[in-house]
Order: C-alpha cells, then sequence, then structure tokens
C-alpha cells in the first residue's frame, strides 16, 4: 500500500473560524488505489477538512498538495476540475430541477448555444444505468424519497471521472442493496487507481472497505493506523480519548399501561393496514427497509400525514386525524429522521430550538411576554441531560456538528413531560460517542416510565435497543418479535 503514489496530501492545515480552530495544523495524505477513511467524533474537524479538499472552504493556513504539486482552489469547481469530486452529507440538490438537469448542473450540454435537453437527458440515463440506480431521470428532484436522493447525490460525485473522491456518510440513508452496489463501485474505482476519502461512523463499513484510517480529534491529527490491523474498541478509543465500554445500555423492561394503540392504518403515504400497540415502560422498535412505510407510518400518527383509514388511540383518547399541535399537547413528542429540514430552525441558536415546543406553554407569561430566565433554566436542563456543551447553546444550530445538531433536537422533546416519545432514525450520521449518550437518554425516558418507540433502518440498533420489534413491509406490518425472539436472522426473515 505505501508504494502506491501519494495523489494528494496536506501540510499542516489549519483553519479559524471566529472563536474556534476547526482544523488545527493536520497532515493527511491519499494513495492511489486506497479508501482512506477519516474517523472521529462530531466536531473533531473530518467535514471542515473535506470541505477544504473540495474547495467549499479556504484553509486559514497550511497547505495541500495535488501529485506533489501545491494547489489552491478558488471553488467546488476549480476542485473538480483538479479531479476531486466531493459527495457531502448535506444534499447540494436543487428541488425544483429534474433529476437529469441535477445531474448534469454545471457540465451542461449545448447546441448552437442552447440546452440540449435531449444529450441531458441520455447522458443522466447512462450514468444512472451504470451505476444500477432505479430513478426516472425527469422526476423532480422534490419528488424524490430520501433514499434516492442520496443515490443521485452519489450519483452527481461518480460520473466526473476524478482521481479523488470523497464521500461523507454516503449510507446513511441507503438499503443493504444499495449500500453494496456503492461498496462494488469504490472497489471499481480502487482498481482504477483512484483514492477514496470516506467519512463514516458505522464500524461494520470501515472494516468492510477501508485500507487505512485517520483519526481525527479536537481539529487534531491524532494518529493513522492500518485499517485490517486496528480493533474497534482501539478505533473507539482513539477517537473519544477514553473507553467506552458499552454502546448499547441494558434498559429495564416494565411493561405499564398501553399509551398508544393502533388499529387497520392506512395512509396515502403508503401505509396500509396497519395496526400496533406501545406501553409505558418498554422500547418498541420499528424495522424494515428504507421505503418500506416506517416512517411514514409514525408521520401519520402524529397527524403529519393524512390518515385514510383506520383509528389511533392514544392514552385512552380516540386522536385519529388529529393536528401535530394537539397530539404535542396530549404528549407525544415524534423526532423527525430528518433533522435539517424538519427538525431544527439552523437560522436559531441551540437554545432557541430547544425552547421551540414551550412557546405557546410554559414560556408564556402575563401580557404574552416569554419567561427568558425559565427558558434559560430548561434549555441548560435539557442540554445536560443529552451531554451538549455549555457553550454551544449559544451559537446558531448551522454551525455545528451533525451530532451536536441531533442533540439538540433530542433536548426539544426533554423540555416537556411526554407520554410517548417517538425516535425516527435518531442516530443518523453521529458518532460512537454520541450514540451512547442518546441512547442513555433513551434508557432515563422508559425506566422512568415514558413509551419510547425507536423507527431506525440500522439494524443493530434496533436489535440491542428494543423489547419488542414490529418489522414493516411494503407498507405493511409484516410481523411483531418479542424477548428472545428478536435476532438478526429473524427481523431479516421479515424484511423479505
Amino acid at each position: 500500500m505505501h508504494a502506491d503514489p501519494v495523489l494528494l496530501e496536506t501540510v499542516a492545515l489549519s483553519k479559524q473560524y471566529p472563536g474556534v480552530l476547526a482544523l488545527d495544523a493536520v497532515d493527511f495524505d491519499l494513495r492511489a488505489g486506497e479508501v482512506h477513511v477519516l474517523f472521529g467524533e462530531n466536531g473533531a474537524g473530518k467535514s471542515t477538512l473535506i470541505a477544504l479538499l473540495a474547495g467549499a472552504a479556504t484553509p486559514s493556513s497550511g497547505a495541500i498538495r495535488m501529485h506533489g504539486v501545491r494547489v489552491q482552489f478558488a471553488s467546488v469547481h476549480d476542485a473538480r476540475r483538479h479531479g476531486i469530486s466531493a459527495v457531502f452529507q448535506e444534499f447540494s440538490l436543487v428541488p425544483t430541477l429534474s433529476v437529469a438537469q441535477n445531474l448534469g448542473l454545471g457540465d451542461e450540454p449545448s447546441r448552437r448555444g442552447l440546452l440540449d435537453c435531449a444529450a441531458l437527458n441520455a447522458r443522466a440515463r447512462t450514468v444512472l444505468a451504470e451505476l444500477d440506480f432505479d430513478i426516472d431521470c425527469a422526476e423532480p428532484v422534490s419528488g424524490l424519497t430520501r433514499a434516492q436522493q442520496q443515490m443521485l447525490e452519489i450519483a452527481k460525485g461518480l460520473h466526473r471521472n476524478a482521481s479523488v473522491l470523497i464521500f461523507d456518510e454516503p449510507t446513511a440513508s441507503l438499503t443493504d442493496k444499495e449500500t453494496q452496489r456503492l461498496f462494488a463501485l469504490i472497489a471499481q474505482l480502487k482498481a482504477q487507481r483512484a483514492g477514496i476519502v470516506y467519512i463514516s461512523h458505522r464500524m461494520q463499513e470501515i472494516a468492510q472497505i477501508a485500507d487505512r484510517v485517520t483519526v481525527l480529534r479536537d481539529g487534531k491529527k491524532i494518529t493513522t493506523v492500518d485499517a485490517r490491523t486496528v480493533r474497534t474498541d482501539e478505533l473507539i478509543e482513539l477517537m473519544s480519548g477514553r473507553a467506552i465500554a458499552q454502546i448499547y445500555p441494558d434498559i429495564a423492561h416494565r411493561p405499564g399501561d398501553t399509551v398508544l394503540e393502533v388499529t387497520g392504518l392506512a395512509s396515502p403515504n403508503g401505509v396500509r393496514n396497519a395496526s400496533l400497540s406501545v406501553r409505558r415502560g418498554e422500547v418498541v422498535g420499528i424495522a424494515g427497509l428504507v421505503g418500506c412505510g416506517k416512517s411514514g407510518l409514525f408521520r401519520a400518527i402524529y397527524g403529519l400525514d393524512r390518515v385514510s383509514a383506520g383509528q389511533v388511540r392514544f392514552q385512552g383518547r380516540l386522536c385519529t386525524g388529529a393536528s401535530v399541535r394537539e397530539m404535542l399537547r396530549a404528549g407525544l413528542f415524534y423526532l423527525p429522521a430528518d433533522r435539517k429540514s424538519e427538525g431544527l430552525v439552523p437560522g436559531f441558536s441551540a437554545h432557541a430550538n430547544i425552547t421551540l415546543p414551550l412557546l405557546s406553554g410554559p414560556l408564556r407569561g402575563c401580557g404574552g411576554w416569554l419567561r427568558q430566565r425559565l427558558g434559560r433554566h430548561l434549555s441548560v436542563q435539557a442540554a445536560q441531560q443529552v451531554a451538549l456543551a455549555p457553550r454551544n447553546l449559544d451559537k446558531s444550530v448551522a454551525l455545528l456538528s451533525g451530532g451536536n445538531q441531533q442533540k439538540v433536537l433530542f433536548a426539544k422533546g426533554l423540555t416537556r413531560a411526554a407520554a410517548l416519545y417517538v425516535f425516527d432514525e435518531p442516530t443518523v450520521g453521529v458518532d460512537a460517542g454520541t450514540r451512547s449518550a442518546l441512547y442513555r437518554v433513551i434508557q432515563t425516558l422508559c425506566e422512568g416510565g415514558a413509551a419510547v418507540v425507536v423507527v431506525s433502518s440500522d439494524l443493530p440498533e434496533v436489535l440491542h435497543l428494543s423489547h419488542r420489534v414490529y418489522v414493516m413491509r411494503q407498507g405493511e406490518i409484516a410481523g411483531e418479535l418479542c424477548g428472545d425472539a428478536i435476532d438478526e436472522s429473524a427481523v431479516l426473515g421479515l424484511f423479505f
């Protein structure tokens, strides 16, 4: 591996933002024909490093070299001209444009000075067919599922014949089949001597595709290790600076009264004849492939999507078709899967986001004035529960790492008591340390007498946290598993 030529390297690369040294004199190199994983906690500097490599940000000091020659990128487009293509965790798609238009954005074919739509669509169909991605070229991006948007983002990065490719959590919204297809494409790129920078918090992915791993912590490079010989516990300890003895907590199971009872629910979003129940003092997992309807089921229950048939009974009361505000006031908190577009207000501070659910209740004082001191007390208290550092409370959410954004989303649900907490994809894109902290929140809520639902495409998460599991397939509940019957083979059998 070390005989391979260096494609890309950084020398003492740093990035200073107002009040924050996001990257501190990092040395990094990428060789031809390897997958080099960047590993670290949220906020460790991974996203900053790839933003500098991809031309999305400018270094404060240090150097970037390609094939031994120093380069400076004026933009993402400039980096692409040098052979660097990036697939970022946050999508860079235009919702009002079609799949083909997004795929060709910035590199549109023309004929006699006009856009050649036929060539644009033909090229897009060819690219998607080569990648084996089943997406309609004419479909507007706004009509795609999150998994399809992820595939389109990957297609944008792969069709440019780059020598360096950067992937930031590319499998977060993909099914196992789509993930394995991506890994096969990465193997082809390695064989063609391309270099791949890959960010992932999923240990099984690192074990499967990585050649080397560079660990970052607090903006600094800790070390680079051989992925074939390093142990998982070693990586986690290097990442966090401490040993994390147990990622998944042992959650006591003390089932009580039934909080939620759903009978024959159907929704225009694809859910059909779904029936389930959730009790206090238990964690119920909802598993299934991406697109199976598991998120749609609870969006309909919460009032985000319309209910076309069936009944929803919450805390003994019929709540079919109730609004989001009514369900929230009744004691149901729903954490959405997409924190960026539905869960948080990026321009608001973490404190303001955490106290949003309280604006029409406890924070409303005499004459309509907000009780600022109470709001501050409650947000600090909630931040402590999710291990969000106090210094982050007054920062804009847009400036926080993905893991800290997820902590803010969790904290929103802890400022007022709820009978049922529904966490939809609760740990997408977060590191092992943050996962452990959020899982302990779930443990505390459940053992405190609340009912908890975990909707997740991460199978180990469902297997380790749940006392009961419902598996969904093609919009329907395919089966229910309890206790010792919850194992990987049983769940996968119901998947298919």
